[in-house]
C-alpha cells in the first residue's frame, strides 16, 4: 500500500515520518514544498498521478493565521483550491484522502464541546479558507476523512511549548492569555490516530469528519503554567486577557472539540493532554527522570 504524505517537514509530517518507521508493509512517500509546489496546481496534479497513491494524507497548507488576513488569495489557494484538486484526483485515481483541518472553522462562542456537524462560522480568513477546503472535499471526493485538530505542538518546528521553554530562559516572567480555552494536541498522538485510520482504510468508503485533540480543556495560561512546572523552570506566568495581546486575526475563545465519534467508530484512544505534554517535554530534554 502506497501512502503519499504532504508537508513532511511540518510538525505532523515529521511525527508521521517517525511513527511510520515502525510500520511494515506500508510504502510511505513523504514530500515537501521543494518537490511538491502547492501553488502550481498542474504540477500538483502531475505529481499525484505519477505517485498514484492508495492513500494521500494532506498535512500541508497555509497555517499563518494572522498573515492570512493580508494574503487571503494565497490562503484560499493552499487551503481551498489545492484541497479541492486533491479531492477530485482521489475520485479519479480511487485513493483515500485524509485531510487535516482545524478548530478555526468555528467561531469559538460555543458553550459545550463542538461536534462534527455543528455549523461553520469562522471569523478569520484562515478559518474561512479551511472551510473552503472541507467543502471542496464534500463536493469532489467519494472517499475521504477530514480530521479537525487544535493547538498542535511537538518536539519539532515552531509551537507554543517550544516558545515557552525558550522564553523562560530569557525572561523572569511572561504574560499568557487566560480567556481562550481549548485542548492541546500532541502531534505524535495525532500521527498514531492517522495510522490507525490507515489500518482501516479498506473499511472507509464514504466521507467522514472527525475531531481529534488530546483529552481535557485548559487555557493558554494553564498550559504555560504546566509547561513551567513540569520543566521546573523558574519563570512566573501572568494571566492576560485577549484584548491585552491584540492579534490581527480573531481567535476562538472556546474551541474544545468532542472526540467521541472517532473513538467510537475506530476504537482510537485519546491521551490526556498532560500525559502527552510530559512525553513531549521528555523528548525535548526538558524533563529528566
Amino acid at each position: 500500500m502506497k501512502i503519499l504524505v504532504t508537508g513532511k517537514d511540518g510538525q505532523l509530517g515529521t511525527s508521521l515520518q517517525n511513527t511510520a518507521q515502525s510500520e511494515s508493509g506500508l510504502d510511505f512517500v513523504f514530500v515537501d514544498k521543494n518537490d511538491f509546489d502547492l501553488t502550481d496546481l498542474s504540477a500538483v496534479a502531475k505529481k499525484i498521478r505519477e505517485i498514484n497513491p492508495d492513500i494521500l494524507v494532506n498535512c500541508a497548507g497555509y497555517t499563518a493565521v494572522d498573515q492570512a488576513e493580508d494574503e487571503p488569495e494565497l490562503a484560499y489557494l493552499l487551503n481551498g483550491e489545492v484541497v479541492g484538486l486533491m479531492a477530485a484526483l482521489s475520485k479519479e485515481l480511487n485513493f483515500l484522502l485524509i485531510h487535516i483541518s482545524t478548530d478555526y472553522v468555528f467561531d469559538g462562542k460555543n458553550y459545550r464541546p463542538y461536534e462534527e456537524d455543528d455549523p461553520y462560522n469562522a471569523p478569520s480568513i484562515y478559518g474561512k479558507s479551511k472551510i473552503n477546503g472541507e467543502e471542496n472535499i464534500m463536493v469532489e471526493a467519494e472517499r475521504a476523512v477530514i480530521i479537525r485538530t487544535s493547538w498542535l505542538y511537538s518536539a519539532y518546528g515552531k509551537n507554543f511549548v517550544k516558545t515557552m521553554l525558550r522564553l523562560s530562559k530569557e525572561k523572569d516572567e511572561l504574560g499568557v492569555i487566560y480567556d481562550q480555552v481549548g485542548s492541546p494536541t500532541y502531534a505524535g498522538d495525532l500521527a498514531n490516530a492517522i495510522l490507525e485510520l490507515i489500518s482501516h482504510s479498506n473499511e472507509i468508503n464514504d466521507l467522514y469528519i472527525y475531531h481529534f485533540s488530546n483529552e481535557g480543556a485548559i487555557s493558554w495560561y494553564d498550559f504555560a503554567k504546566s509547561i513551567m512546572e513540569l520543566a521546573e523552570m523558574d519563570c512566573h506566568i501572568n494571566p492576560l486577557q485577549s484584548h491585552e495581546f491584540p492579534a490581527k486575526a480573531p481567535r476562538p475563545f472556546y474551541s474544545v472539540m468532542n472526540k467521541n465519534k472517532i473513538k467510537e467508530d475506530w476504537q482510537i484512544s485519546v491521551p490526556y493532554w498532560k500525559d502527552s505534554l510530559k512525553q513531549c517535554l521528555t523528548e525535548l530534554g526538558a524533563i529528566h527522570y
